[in-house]
């Protein structure tokens, strides 16, 4: 068996600008200023406490910033107008891969386990993924325990194990665990930043993701084209 593990935000969902304006209504709430967009998306993955000490250091007011940040995406969410799409591909690959015998998925998260329910219930995934770590069960990303957790879950050792992601923390994660890491190139983080933190393989679409997961994990090839950026 072999498990596939999936961040969510901005891996399968495009969640940006949701996320980039909580945070500005965040720190507008606290009077302070709120960082640049790409600033803001640097840091996406982390759980919240951990972003916002990053983007505001260990003195700002943390939890007051997180219960705002909360408060402000319940608000987003609810307005129809505030869309988080799934990126193109997600639903057949996931689809693809989950109707394989020797394939489990997961899911490696910042949100929290409430913020994953929502996705579950949206697009029906309640028997997608065989383990979901999130936020409340683990501490943030780069500590591999989530991996750690999944893999103990579910019974799979680190050879047999991917982890697929846009952020550095993603691919830090996976080294840390010692698990084979695919950085997706169409997240919120630069490609150079998931070489850099040791992604084994880089991705530009879910149609490379397939070829790329049976390269990596000795699956047969059945795709004709297999068009892989590989790190150096």
């Amino acid at each position: 068996m072999k498990l596939v593990l999936f961040d969510l935000d901005g891996t399968l969902v495009d969640s940006q600008n949701i996320i980039v304006a909580s945070q500005h209504a965040a720190f507008t709430a606290f009077g302070i200023a709120p960082p640049s967009r790409d600033r803001a998306l640097s840091v996406v993955g982390l759980s919240l406490p951990k972003l916002f000490e990053t983007l505001a250091g260990p003195d700002a007011p943390i939890d007051g910033l997180v219960a705002a940040y909360k408060d402000a995406f319940g608000v987003l969410r609810a307005d129809p107008t505030n869309s988080e799409p799934l990126f193109p591909g997600v639903e057949e690959t996931l689809e693809a891969l989950q109707v394989r015998d020797d394939v489990l998925l997961g899911i490696a998260t910042g949100k929290s386990r409430r913020g994953v329910a929502y996705f579950l219930e949206r697009h029906g995934w309640e028997r997608t993924f065989s383990t979901i770590q999130t936020a409340d069960d683990a501490p943030s990303k780069p500590h591999p325990a989530m991996i750690h957790q999944a893999m103990a879950e579910v019974g799979i050792e680190a050879a047999d194990t991917t982890m697929i992601g846009d952020s550095s923390f993603d691919m830090a994660m996976a080294c840390a665990a010692g698990v084979h890491s695919i950085g997706v190139s169409w997240g919120f983080q630069p490609v150079s930043a998931l070489q850099e933190a040791g992604a084994g393989m880089i991705v530009d679409s879910y149609a490379e993701l397939r070829p790329a997961l049976n390269k990596i994990l000795g699956f047969p090839s059945h795709l004709a084209t297999e068009r892989l950026s590989a790190t150096p």
